[in-house]
């Protein structure tokens, strides 16, 4: 607990102490002094933290845990004044700064002002530690030393990554059966349009058991004309939910170019229209509210096509609602009673370093842990993968054990002790990962959020220390696949190569966060029902109206603010305002929010480390954005910011610059990715991992490059012959180089990329290659790490298949428009032994596919379209373990 608040007011003293200190002379005991006593406390809060777990937590404890976080945020606030006092002077010495003018001796004066006010805080706030310490001592704590029983199982490992922690479906438990029920209800039932209601408590394994069905190859293709997933929860915005539908069911080929269909009847119209002549299905999940029938339903026409929606809900009433024909159903979902599936599942999530086999001597007190999580398969879940990191010792055990009788008393209400027995698994978390953990709550429901935005969020908020040899990105992924080996959090497989990895939580889970988020003031969610609650946190997530906020905020000690489904269109006069309410500022992410003009006021956040301004309508950023000296992460991703302004060029912190947008009216277009121009000079942003994507208009930018040897994800665009010879010597230096991306200035261009292979990047993972290229280049095999690979108009001649099957890591392979020009290509046995996804696409000359017996082993998923002259291709029998086979709109699974 202390870790969300305490140890980063600890961490920034330690820093200060080292920082100099001249500004604010006779202060720097008092200073020391503070980090001590916190020091000193800090030990009582892991005892108050112990006595919450254990549900023994008094009331004079949690005042003074509250009084004790609101010091630790006064602290926070005193030591940023002085910081921005420290600042304003360093520009004014800058500039020359003197005492000869009557206006240079006023500014003296309030100097003199500033620097006693903020002294005067920094003694008083040493005075309330002590008082606070000794109240401490009256509320029974006593210092608690560092010691878990967590000893993790080489979670730690290098080797870990994202992939093998997938969940297989060999893991899913006890659904066979209502699984081929299901599915015979959506594809043999009655011509009539149907509701299927799935009814049960949180954690019962609804979302799960739709998903599975939804994603049956024989569901799949009998819905084939529309389907859609929509997850609802509440509550509902009617507008948003109709969007979805009509972007996720209406293909685009359908879609009439430039109508934007904004109004509710214009969108209800349309569906009805569209859906009328198909047989469609369509998921809601997690509805919440009783009315939410009575308004989607004029969206869905009953045109005796068959088709069906599923509503997923804790709540019979909103069931019963649903059920106004014979043909509706209602299935009630309930809890395991049979013990043996429980058994099963909890073996393979404990002991699955282990084939799932449970020891003798674990038997009894496993069986008693099984009991105790009152047949919920999430449960089961999060308890049996908290096990999976402990030793197999009774010991061990027993804790767990204890920890779940005090939690979950037969005679309790069992629902209402749900979130407390899944309270386990966070408190059994290191201190490190539970910021991390509860930083998923800052979402939405069912919110995806990806790896990459995620690591430089955690960094931004200083979660993340580097650690020996690693990077902190590096650090932040061992933390993500720990959250993902614990089963707290969902991880959702790549689906392009270069695109990163989704994540998010479960609801139940999500319901522990915001308990546990709230405990320690870790962050608010502000809305219209929340419009007059006081602000305390130091993370804000905004959503809906901001019309009140900057009114009703009275708190000036916010650090970061999301902003989610915001209804209003923020002005230049908002941001200004919020920029000058909320001075210190350290993530501000504007996303998708409707925004076209930046204030210059915005450089005035000297502490902003993290700014997104991604899909806005930003044209251009404002000069002043070079006044942002801590900034270290810039995203404006599918804005439209065609250049970046020269005072880029100044921000020397700068390590994550992403600016590339999509060309949505043409998909499948050469310039479907667009990238941004920038300065001479970028150069001196040493310190740069991602710079993407960056048009190479000019050789001398190029060479550039050649200084950025931190740089883990370039991508370069309009690249000519010239500049990719000048690009492949600078990668040469690239060594930490993780992700590669590369256009070429039109798809005639021919590129001569020849990478000097002993100085090439050996940590590339992903690498996209868009041109036209002079021959097969020799080095793409000599990347072992590879695990996604894309072309595009590269116009080979020789089989890629032939020159690539030596890639043991390789995971996606997309060969898209005419990046082929042959008639056959054959995979043959032994290659591409980890391929998962395989995907042919505009391959004009191709005639015959080949795949040997025993290639491709692992293959899950093969999409081959706009192959038109294919006309031989492999029995799906002989790929076991494909899930998904789809050629030239035909589906085949």
């Amino acid at each position: 607990m202390e870790e969300t608040f305490l140890s980063p007011v600890i961490n920034t003293l330690a820093t200060l102490l080292l920082e100099e200190v001249k500004a604010l002379k006779g202060v720097h005991g008092d200073i020391k002094s503070i980090k001590d006593e916190l020091d000193i406390i800090q030990p009582l809060l892991k005892d108050a933290d112990n006595k919450l777990k254990k549900g023994g937590m008094s009331d004079t404890v949690r005042a003074w845990m509250k009084q004790i976080r609101e010091e630790a945020s006064h602290i926070e606030d005193v030591i940023d004044e002085y910081r921005h006092h420290a600042e304003q002077q360093k520009k004014l010495r800058n500039n020359g700064f003197t005492v000869n003018s009557l206006c240079n001796a006023c500014h003296f004066i309030k100097d003199l002002k500033q620097r006693h006010d903020i002294a005067s805080e920094i003694k008083s706030i040493k005075q309330s530690l002590g008082e606070i310490y000794r109240r401490a001592q009256g509320c029974g704590l006593r210092p608690l030393e560092e010691g878990s029983s967590s000893r993790t199982t080489d979670v730690e490992a290098d080797n870990h990554r994202l992939q093998s922690l997938f969940m297989e479906k060999e893991e899913l438990v006890g659904i066979e059966s209502k699984m081929k029920e299901l599915v015979e209800t959506l594809v043999e039932g009655p011509s009539e349009r149907s509701v299927i209601s799935l009814v049960g408590e949180g954690g019962v394994g609804k979302t799960t058991l739709v998903k599975q069905v939804y994603d049956y190859d024989v569901v799949q293709r009998h819905f084939e004309s529309a389907r859609a997933w929509i997850t609802v929860s509440s509550p509902f915005n009617l507008k948003k939910i109709l969007k979805k539908m009509k972007d996720e069911i209406c293909k685009k080929e359908d879609k009439i170019p430039g109508e934007k269909t904004e109004e509710v009847e214009k969108l209800i119209e349309y569906l009805r229209r569209y859906l009328q002549t198909k047989r469609y299905m369509i998921i809601f999940d997690d509805v919440w509210q009783e009315n939410f029938w009575e308004k989607i339903k004029h969206a869905l026409p009953n045109n005796n096509q068959g088709s069906r929606i599923i509503i997923t809900t804790r709540n019979s009433k909103i069931a019963n609602s649903c059920k106004e024909t014979p043909h509706d159903l209602i299935q009630n979902l309930k809890r395991w009673s049979d013990l043996g599936f429980a058994w099963e599942l909890f073996c393979k999530k404990a002991f699955r370093h282990e084939q799932g086999k449970c020891p003798e001597e674990l038997k009894q007190l496993s069986s008693e842990i099984v009991s105790k999580c009152q047949g919920l398969p999430l449960v089961i879940a999060a308890i049996a993968s908290l096990l999976s990191t402990k030793e197999k010792v009774s010991f061990e055990w027993k804790i767990v054990l204890d920890d779940l009788n005090s939690k979950a008393e037969p005679n309790t209400e069992q629902i209402a002790r749900i979130p407390e027995i899944l309270s386990l698994s966070y408190y059994d978390l290191p201190h490190y990962l539970r910021s991390c953990f509860l930083y998923f709550g800052l979402f939405p429901k069912d919110y995806q959020i990806k790896d990459e935005r995620l690591y430089r969020l955690w960094i931004a908020d200083g979660f993340i220390k580097e650690k020996r040899s690693k990077t902190m990105e590096e650090v932040a992924e061992q933390y993500l696949n720990e959250l993902v080996q614990r089963n707290l959090v969902i991880c959702d497989p790549q689906q392009s190569v270069g695109e990163g990895t989704g994540f998010r939580v479960h609801d139940l889970m999500r319901d522990v966060i915001l308990a546990r988020a709230e405990e320690v003031c870790f962050y608010q969610i502000w809305d219209e029902r929340n419009s007059e609650s006081r602000v305390t946190a130091r993370r804000l997530t905004i959503c809906g109206s901001t019309k009140k906020f900057l009114k009703n905020v009275k708190s000036t000690g916010v650090r970061s603010i999301f902003f989610f489904d915001v209804d209003d269109h923020l002005t230049e006069s908002f941001i200004a305002s919020l920029s000058k309410k909320f001075k210190f500022l350290e993530v501000l992410d504007f996303g998708n929010v409707s925004l076209d003009t930046l204030p210059k006021q915005l450089g005035n956040l000297f502490q902003l480390k993290y700014l997104s301004l991604k899909s806005t309508k930003i044209k251009m950023l404002p000069k002043s954005i070079s006044m942002l000296q801590n900034l270290e992460s810039l995203d404006i991703r599918d804005t439209l910011i065609h250049e970046l302004p020269n005072e880029i060029n100044k921000l020397t912190n700068l390590k994550y610059l992403l600016a590339y947008s999509y060309n949505n009216e043409a998909p499948g277009s050469f310039d479907f990715v667009r990238g941004v121009t920038i300065q001479e000079g970028f150069g001196d942003l040493v310190d740069l991992q991602t710079l993407t994507l960056l048009e190479a208009n000019d050789l001398s930018l190029i060479k550039e490059l050649e200084k950025l040897r931190k740089l883990r994800w370039l991508g370069i665009s309009k690249l000519t012959r010239e500049t990719g010879r000048a690009l492949c010597t600078s990668i040469g230096k690239m060594d930490r180089l993780e992700r590669l991306f590369i256009t070429s200035i039109d798809e005639n261009e021919l590129l001569d990329l020849e990478l000097p292979i002993s100085h090439s990047p050996q940590f590339l993972r992903d690498l996209v290659l868009i041109c036209r290229l002079e021959k097969s280049p020799v080095w793409i095999p000599e990347f072992r790490n590879l695990r996604g690979l894309g072309l595009k108009f590269t116009r080979l001649v020789d089989e890629p298949s032939k020159s690539l099957k030596g890639l043991a890591n390789l995971e996606t392979l997309r060969l898209g428009w005419e990046s082929y020009e042959g008639k056959e290509l054959h995979f043959e046995q032994g290659g591409f032994q980890k391929l998962t996804r395989l995907t042919l696409n505009g391959l004009r000359k191709l005639e015959v596919l080949k795949i040997d017996k025993g290639a491709l082993p692992l293959l899950e998923v093969l999409w081959i379209k706009n192959c038109l002259l294919l006309r031989e291709f492999p029995s799906i029998q002989d790929l076991p373990n494909v899930k998904t086979a789809v050629i030239n709109k035909k589906r085949l699974l």
